[in-house]
């Protein structure tokens, strides 16, 4: 297949390699020139590191790097099969790209964003044939995250969203469907590990560190403090005004004022050097004697409202059950499915902490799902 990419940064760049890896001939488009050299140099040196350390032969790495090549005009692109956009989250670049876009590709031609918590129907919306386009969004680095979610926008016909998901899967990424709502799967129900943790902190109930350690001691590969200081308070806090926003002001995705703030200092997290901790000298770990009831207070806390939060997936169809698990621990490497992990510690019990958590703030933030008490599962 001939694919188009849209965007030449961190994200574009990694899906070209991607796609290229798979034996797909690419082309990046990128308004700027600089971040098109940028990007391409980017994937020559990821290449390189692969050959270096055994994964490809020198070789093949000169062959994946030939596949792709750059183009300086959106134009350029109109012999692709496929054209995925990862450009800048804002729905009226988007929706004109797109619009532009279709003047210059045949009728055949898939149109994709990489948009991680935009609506594809408002985008698909702007295109002549809205049928042809579809979301398909990678997590970064694209290279390494096995996850990649789909979304067929309210316009996308069945066959196409099945023509997609093969596509991608012959690309080596496990692939879940979402529906087209605020934040798909993964971006939705991972909010409450940052946003409750981020509650949790502002009440003064426990220092960053403290719940950073409470998570990891459940299982978590890292805590929510040093996880969204790698992620950057910037894409983090905007990932959750966005979710907040298009739910109509949900409680549960209210953003923190505090995230805001650091946002604000331009105290963005590792890529500043300067964010809940600070780097690279200060150390996650905590030291000293922790209580353990707090720290169990905590993680049962955190822990509750992410299955509540997945149940609600579940019961608002916004994925399968088996897709919903995946999602969650192939996208945001979670030490096991939310489903299950109900299950496990019994859905009653979470119930219960909802219900005291509800009961206690008397806040809409805290309402239990209703399946929950469904005993089908």
């Amino acid at each position: 297949m001939k694919i188009g990419i849209i965007g030449a940064g961190a994200m574009g760049s990694g899906i070209a390699q991607v796609a290229a890896m798979a034996g797909n001939d690419v082309k990046i488009y990128d308004a700027n020139d600089v971040a098109i050299e940028q990007g391409l140099n980017s994937i020559r040196q990821n290449l390189h590191r692969l050959a270096e350390k055994g994964k490809i032969s020198i070789l093949r790495a000169s062959e994946i790097s030939n596949k792709i090549t750059a183009t300086e005009r959106l134009h350029g692109l109109g012999g692709c099969d496929l054209i995925i956009e990862a450009i800048i989250e804002d729905l009226a670049v988007k929706k004109s790209i797109f619009s532009e876009l279709e003047m210059s590709v045949t009728e055949e031609c898939i149109l994709a964003t990489n948009t991680s918590s935009l609506s594809v129907t408002a985008i698909a919306g702007a295109c002549r044939l809205a049928e042809r386009v579809v979301g398909i969004h990678f997590f970064n680095p694209a290279t390494l995250m096995p996850l990649v979610e789909v979304i067929p926008a309210l316009q996308t016909p069945q066959y196409l969203t099945e023509k997609v998901v093969k596509i991608i899967e012959s690309w080596g990424k496990t692939v879940v469907v979402a529906k087209d709502t605020p934040g798909f799967i993964v971006n939705r129900i991972a909010r409450p590990f940052y946003s409750e943790a981020l509650r949790i902190y502002d009440e003064g109930i426990a220092d960053f560190r403290t719940i950073d350690n409470a998570m990891r001691a459940v299982g978590f590969k890292m805590g929510p403090f040093e996880l969204m200081d790698l992620i950057g308070h910037d894409v983090n806090y905007a990932v959750t005004e966005s979710v907040w926003k298009a739910t109509y002001f949900e409680p549960r995705y209210k953003p923190s004022v505090t995230q805001k703030r650091l946002v604000e200092a331009g105290f963005l997290g590792r890529k500043t050097e300067q964010g809940f901790y600070q780097y690279p000298t200060q150390t996650i770990e905590n030291n000293g004697d922790i209580n353990s009831d707090l720290l169990k207070y905590i993680s049962n806390r955190i822990l509750a409202i992410l299955i509540n939060e997945a149940y609600d997936a579940l019961f608002w169809n916004i994925a399968t059950k088996e897709d919903i698990e995946t999602a969650m621990t192939k996208g945001v490497n979670y030490p096991k499915g939310l489903l299950a992990w109900g299950q496990e510690i019994r859905l009653e019990n979470v119930a219960k902490t909802m219900n005291d958590l509800h009961e206690k703030y008397r806040e809409e933030r805290y309402r239990a799902s209703p399946l929950l008490t469904d005993k089908r599962f």
